[in-house]
């Protein structure tokens, strides 16, 4: 499902720039868009992804993704209290669950993911948290915990930064602000999509 380099947009015309440059994993993160443009926006990368044979991980709304066909969705803790994760399974529509803490961890665990996020590994300035960085040696020990489900570090990479979530057992590294603030985003995903081919993730 997951590739090493693991993209987050907030709008699906990005990914007409990125997906080329061989992309292979994307979330759609849109927070300020009423439903008649979200759902515009979701069959847009939907029909992007589609064209480039890429995954697309639709962010929060689960009931769209199934109603749009999506085959994947990103769920926060606060989402777990109101998905319907039968409803998911039901159509074959994967899950990835993030996780601050070993509480919320247990949880996600319990739920079977399609695979777990650990974050912010770093500082983030995507949004303001109320957990500390997480480091690395925690990306450790939830590769330790959560086996072969695959794991997501997210929060304040760069691609110098990769290898070591790698060595720890990421077996994906999400990105957003890196590309998206970028001077030159088209050349910052071309150096992502290097560096993380070097990796000996699948």
């Amino acid at each position: 499902m997951l590739s090493p380099f693991y993209l987050i947009v907030d709008r699906a015309d990005t990914l007409a720039h990125f997906l080329p440059l061989g992309v292979r994993t994307v979330q759609l993160r849109i927070k300020d868009l009423e439903l008649a443009e979200l759902r515009a926006e979701v069959r847009r990368a939907r029909d992007l992804c589609g064209v480039h044979d890429a995954q697309l991980i639709i962010n929060d709304h689960w009931q769209l993704a199934l109603e749009e066909g999506c085959d994947a969705v990103h769920l926060g803790q606060e989402d777990l209290d109101t998905a319907d994760l039968d409803a998911l399974r039901q159509a074959d529509v994967r899950y990835g669950i993030s996780t601050h803490d070993r509480i919320e961890l247990d949880r996600a665990l319990a739920l079977e993911p399609a695979y777990i996020a650990l974050g912010p590994v770093y500082a983030t300035l995507l949004k303001k948290m109320p957990w500390r960085p997480q480091g690395l040696d925690k990306l450790q020990r939830w590769k330790h915990a959560i086996g072969d489900i695959p794991l997501v570090a997210i929060g304040g990479f760069t691609p110098e930064r990769a290898a070591g979530a790698f060595e720890r057992g990421a077996d994906s590294v999400c990105v957003v602000t890196d590309v998206l603030q970028s001077a030159d985003p088209v050349a910052r995903v071309r150096e992502w999509l290097e560096v993380t081919a070097r990796t000996d993730q699948p």
